[in-house]
């Protein structure tokens, strides 16, 4: 009696020439990591030291590929700055407003992912939600005072001549910001709002240990009417790019939250090589209401004082 001869099962081998029969399980999905670049001029470079680092999550594990900026990318950040003042600084104070009242409506639409990454860094759920209330609030209360601070605090003052004599005030140009990174958003918010609202533009250092939001918040600047220089984002070491950012010539203040005691000695003594203005925010709680103020518009502005003859009538008396 004859015997059929079964077919054998074919071999399945990977690139190695292992066989992969059998119950082995499917091996883990490695995520793919993302990369976040700089923001500079209204485009998103990359660092050009070639540098990254990696924040940790509040699982230890790391978040994402953050550019390591260098002291090439603040000088590039602050020709972007220098190139924009003129342009910003002439736009009516109405039109500073409408557009950054353009912007909070953009941060309202993705208010849901500011959350998400605030989650990451280590806030909870509920925490995350009001951080990015205040920071949408934040940012619509100094888009309301665009146009308003002026009239507030501009004066006509006394003469004992025949002359007005107005006091304004105007931008200082470009300003530089060292973020703390008590929290990654309503902090930067805070601190970059009344400096644009003033018509600066400025150059920016996020959190080093809390940057995703920030650089989310490049992503809504790009797309919004904000023009390319206004505000330019780096990420990196605070350590390097503090120093770089003060030293810097073409910049006409700083503004540098939670400064050590070295920190401010270094920035003191820096600050002097062309006059510039170091401002250190008087801020304990950024969700708090001394966090936001038309006063710290005025901390990177300078006043103009303008004298202007009265002109008389034809009966010789002076004439208003």
């Amino acid at each position: 009696m004859s015997k059929t001869l079964s077919k054998p099962a074919p071999v399945k081998a990977d690139l190695n020439g292992h066989s992969t029969n059998g119950s082995s399980k499917k091996a883990e999905r490695i995520p793919v990591m993302k990369t976040y670049k700089i923001f500079i001029g209204g485009k998103f470079p990359r660092t050009e030291s070639g540098r990254y680092y990696q924040p940790k999550g509040a699982d230890g594990k790391p978040l994402a590929n953050v550019c390591r900026s260098s002291r090439k990318d603040v000088r590039d950040a602050v020709v972007a700055a220098r190139g924009a003042v003129g342009g910003w600084a002439g736009r009516s104070a109405f039109n500073r407003s409408q557009i950054l009242y353009r912007i909070g409506e953009m941060l309202e639409g993705r208010s849901a992912q500011f959350v998400h990454e605030l989650v990451l860094h280590g806030a909870t759920q509920k925490q995350a939600e009001a951080e990015v209330a205040d920071a949408i609030d934040r940012w619509i209360h100094y888009a309301g005072w665009c146009d308003k601070y002026q009239a507030l605090f501009s004066s006509v003052n006394p003469t004992n001549s025949s002359h007005f004599n107005f006091s304004v005030y105007e931008p200082t140009g470009v300003v530089g910001i060292q973020c703390a990174g008590s929290n990654g958003l309503l902090e930067l918010v805070s601190l970059i709002a009344p400096v644009i609202a003033g018509g600066n533009t400025c150059v920016v250092v996020a959190s080093e240990k809390h940057p995703l939001p920030a650089v989310t918040l490049t992503e809504v600047l790009a797309t919004s009417d904000l023009p390319g220089g206004v505000v330019n984002l780096l990420t990196g070491f605070r350590s390097e790019l503090l120093k770089p950012l003060v030293a810097h010539m073409d910049i006409n203040a700083v503004v540098v939250a939670d400064a050590s005691k070295e920190e401010r000695t270094m920035l003191d003594s820096e600050a002097t090589c062309n006059l510039k203005r170091v401002v250190y925010p008087k801020v304990s709680d950024w969700s708090s209401d001394e966090a936001q103020s038309p006063y710290f518009i005025l901390d990177t502005q300078e006043v103009k004082t303008t004298w202007h003859p009265i002109e008389r009538g034809q009966g010789g008396g002076g004439g208003y």
